[in-house]
């Protein structure tokens, strides 16, 4: 069984440091290879290329744009009305994937619109959502891209968050019934929302294109107090064959690099793997707009 990958989530990570270069930077002298950030758009992508280059790393998710964040938006894909706009996101997404070698993009499905109720407005956001990523899809996979979908707790982090379980997400992804579209698994939300991770696990696994992890309820470092034995649950991904990346998306409790105590210690356990090519594409991480 091969060991875990793991990716720093640099939107979460480093808190300390100001900017996704610097951020870049901390995680390839941590010890990591890979690195996935939720919303890269403010940087130019040439510039985080270079810098990631720089670092020894590779980047394996970003997020499609949340959409206009001052009126609440969280995520346009099963927006209604919203479709143009999800389109435009999901072009600038493509750019920056390509120029940064980037195999993945979350395509991020949104808040139910504020004052409507969310059992009156799920089929009519489905329908949006399914025609969307049917869209996503048939885009992505001209660039030999892979789209996923990350269900969001509604109970603690985002109440107003459409997709919110691993069974909603994946009778979603069997309607869309294309191979480039696949689940996220996020072991917080799915741990707060349904609980039966053993269970979960190993039904969805078939169909999950990345892993993130944190500590419930607090959010912390798999090493923090709370809820979760990560050390069985990374046993139990090894056990099942995951080769894909395990993001590191949590608040660090106080300096991110001593809190990676616990990842050290499973590097030191288990190896530390080499970033092999995934089978998706041809890594590429141009140092310019080549």
């Amino acid at each position: 069984m091969a060991p875990l990958r793991f990716s720093a989530n640099l939107s979460w990570l480093f808190p300390e440091l100001l900017g996704l270069p610097a951020r870049l930077r901390a995680a390839g002298s941590s010890g990591f290879e890979a690195v996935e950030v939720a919303w890269p758009y403010d940087e130019p992508p040439e510039v985080l290329a270079r810098a990631a280059r720089e670092a020894g790393l590779r980047l394996v998710l970003i997020n499609t744009p949340p959409g206009d964040q001052e009126k609440g938006e969280m995520g346009l894909g099963a927006v209604p009305g919203r479709q143009e706009a999800f389109r435009q996101g999901l072009e600038q997404a493509v750019r920056y994937a390509k120029a940064l070698g980037c195999p993945r993009i979350h395509l991020m499905a949104g808040r139910v619109p504020q004052g409507a109720d969310r059992i009156a407005v799920k089929a009519e956001m489905e329908i949006v959502f399914l025609e969307n990523l049917r869209h996503a899809a048939g885009v992505l996979a001209q660039e030999d891209l892979v789209g996923l979908l990350e269900p969001i707790n509604t109970r603690i982090t985002d109440p107003q968050y459409f997709l919110d379980t691993p069974q909603q997400a994946a009778a979603i992804l069997q309607k869309v019934g294309r191979p480039n579209l696949q689940l996220q698994m996020d072991i917080f939300h799915w741990q707060i929302m349904d609980g039966n991770l053993t269970g979960n696990i190993r039904e969805f696994l078939p169909i999950v294109g990345h892993v993130q992890v944190a500590q419930v309820p607090g959010r912390g470092e798999p090493s923090s107090p709370g809820e979760l034995n990560f050390p069985y649950l990374f046993q139990l991904l090894e056990d099942e064959g995951y080769k894909g990346f395990v993001g590191c998306e949590y608040q660090p409790r106080g300096d991110t690099v001593e809190g990676l105590s616990w990842l050290r210690s499973y590097w030191d356990r288990r190896g530390h793997p080499e970033v092999a090519s995934e089978g998706l594409h041809t890594t590429h991480m141009p140092l310019d707009s080549e």
